[in-house]
C-alpha cells in the first residue's frame, strides 16, 4: 500500500504505530472494505480491534448507511436475541411494546458484533442463520423477516479452543471467519509502546495544560521490557494517571516501576540483540540462564515465606502474607513492595542476608553442569554487558532491585 495512504488512514483514526502486523491488518482492512463479505477481528483485549470496523465501514459500499456497534458480552443472555432481532408485544414479561432490533435498524448498513465469543448458543444459531439467508423471526413473531447488514466481529476468544470445548458453533465460525484480520499485541509491536506512551502524554498536557511526562533511557527501556497484558488500553491508563499524579516531569525507571501492576504473569524475559531467525546456541542458552535466574529469585521468596510462618498459626480472619505485599504493623495495610517505607528496607536487609544453597536448589551437579550460583554470576555478567555497564538498567531487566544487584556484583567479583 502507498505509504502516504497508510500514513493518512492512521491520522484519520488516531491509529499510532508503525509495526509491520499493524500495518498488515490495515492494509488488509482497506483491501476488503469495498467487498461485501464478513469479516472477524481477532485479538486480545486493549489492542484496538474497535477501530477497524470503522475503518471498514467508512470505506465501503454501505459508508453513507448506519454503522451499529453492539458489545454481545454486556447483553444479558435472556434479552440478547430481543437486543439484536427484536420482538413483539407480549412476548415476555416486560414486553409492553413492539421493538426492532439492530438487525432491522441496520439494514443496508454494517453491524459490529464485539465479543462475539460471547453469544449463547440459541443465538448464535440465529446469527447463522441470517448470515446465510439473510432471515431472521424477532422474539414471539412468527412472520419471517429479511435484512441486509453486512457483519464485522470481532473477539479475544481462542475460537479453536471454544469450539473444541462446544462453546462456539463450528459453522458459525467459517461464515464470520471469511476475511480474518489478526490485531497484534502491543508486546509484539516494539518501539510503538514508546510513539503511544508519547502521544497519551501530550494529549494529557494538551487537554489539563500541564507539563507532559517523559521518559529517561533507563525507563524506556523498562516500557520496553514490560509484558502489557492489558495492551494499548493499559499503556493509556498508566501515561493518563502517571501525568496526573507524578510529581516529576522526568520519568525515572524507579517512578514507572510505581505504576506497572505486580500481578504481571507472564515472564519478561529481555529480548535478544541480532537477527530474529538466527539459530543461535548462545541466545538459548542466555534463555535459560534467565530462567533459572528467575526460579532462584523465587526459591528465595518461598523459604523466606516459609521462615517467616513456621512455627506459627494463623489467626481466623487473618490476611494471607505473600512475596508481592507487605502487612505495616498491627493494621494489615497492605503497602505495594515498591512502595518507599521502613518495611521495605527491613524486607530488603532481610533478602540480603538470605542465601539459597545450591545443594537446597537443585540436585547434586554433574560434570559440565552449572551450578545456580555460576548460572546466577553469568546471567548477571551478560545483562551487564548488554547495558554497558549501567547498573540501574541492568537491575530492571534482572527484575532485581539495586540494591541485591550492586550486592551480587561484589560477592561474585564482577566489579
Amino acid at each position: 500500500m502507498n505509504t502516504d495512504r497508510l500514513q493518512t488512514l492512521k491520522q484519520r483514526y488516531g491509529i499510532v504505530g508503525n509495526c509491520d502486523a499493524l500495518n498488515r491488518a490495515l492494509e488488509v482492512a482497506l483491501k476488503i472494505a469495498p467487498i461485501d463479505l464478513s469479516v472477524l477481528i481477532m485479538g486480545e483485549n486493549g489492542v484496538g480491534k474497535e477501530v477497524f470496523p470503522r475503518i471498514i465501514h467508512d470505506h465501503s459500499l454501505r459508508k453513507n448507511k448506519k454503522y451499529f456497534a453492539v458489545n454481545c458480552g454486556a447483553i444479558p443472555e435472556g434479552t440478547i436475541d430481543s437486543e439484536l432481532f427484536g420482538h413483539e408485544k407480549g412476548a415476555f414479561t416486560g414486553a409492553v411494546d413492539r421493538r426492532d432490533g439492530y438487525f432491522t435498524v441496520a439494514n443496508g448498513g454494517t453491524l459490529f458484533l464485539d465479543e462475539v465469543g460471547e453469544l449463547p448458543p440459541a443465538t448464535q444459531a440465529r446469527l447463522l442463520r441470517v448470515l446465510e439467508t439473510g432471515e431472521y423471526i424477532p422474539v414471539g413473531a412468527s412472520e419471517v423477516r429479511h435484512t441486509d447488514v453486512r457483519i464485522v466481529a470481532a473477539t479475544n476468544v481462542d475460537m479453536e479452543k471454544a469450539i473444541a470445548e462446544g462453546k462456539f458453533r463450528q459453522d458459525l465460525f467459517y461464515r464470520l471467519n471469511t476475511i480474518p484480520i489478526s490485531i497484534p499485541a502491543l508486546r509484539d509491536r516494539g518501539e510503538d509502546a514508546l510513539l503511544l506512551f508519547r502521544k497519551f502524554a501530550l494529549e494529557m498536557s494538551e487537554k489539563y495544560k500541564m507539563p507532559p511526562v517523559r521518559l529517561d533511557p533507563a525507563a524506556q527501556q523498562l516500557l520496553l521490557a514490560y509484558n502489557w497484558p492489558g495492551n494499548v488500553r493499559q499503556l493509556k491508563n498508566i501515561a493518563e494517571n502517571m501525568s496526573v499524579t507524578a510529581e516529576q516531569r522526568e520519568i525515572t525507571p524507579e517512578i514507572l516501576r510505581l505504576y506497572l501492576p505486580t500481578t504481571n504473569t507472564g515472564r519478561q524475559i529481555v529480548p535478544l540483540t541480532g537477527a530474529e531467525n538466527e539459530h543461535s546456541f548462545e541466545k538459548e542458552r542466555e534463555l535459560l540462564y534467565q530462567i533459572l535466574f528467575d526460579l532462584r529469585r523465587e526459591v528465595t521468596e518461598i523459604k523466606r515465606f516459609v521462615g517467616m510462618t513456621s512455627g506459627t498459626k494463623s489467626e481466623p480472619g487473618q490476611l494471607p502474607r505473600t512475596a508481592d505485599t507487605t502487612y505495616v504493623d498491627s493494621n494489615l495495610v497492605p503497602v505495594h513492595p515498591t512502595a518507599k517505607t521502613v518495611k521495605e528496607e527491613e524486607r530488603n536487609t532481610y533478602l540480603a542476608a538470605e542465601e539459597v544453597k545450591d545443594s537446597e536448589a537443585a540436585p547434586e551437579t554433574g560434570r559440565g553442569v552449572e551450578s545456580l550460583e555460576e548460572i546466577e554470576k553469568n546471567m548477571i555478567r551478560k545483562t551487564l554487558e548488554r547495558t554497558g555497564g549501567n547498573r540501574r538498567l541492568a537491575a530492571g531487566q534482572l527484575g532485581i532491585s539495586e540494591r541485591t544487584l550492586y550486592r551480587k556484583i561484589k560477592e561474585y567479583g564482577l566489579d
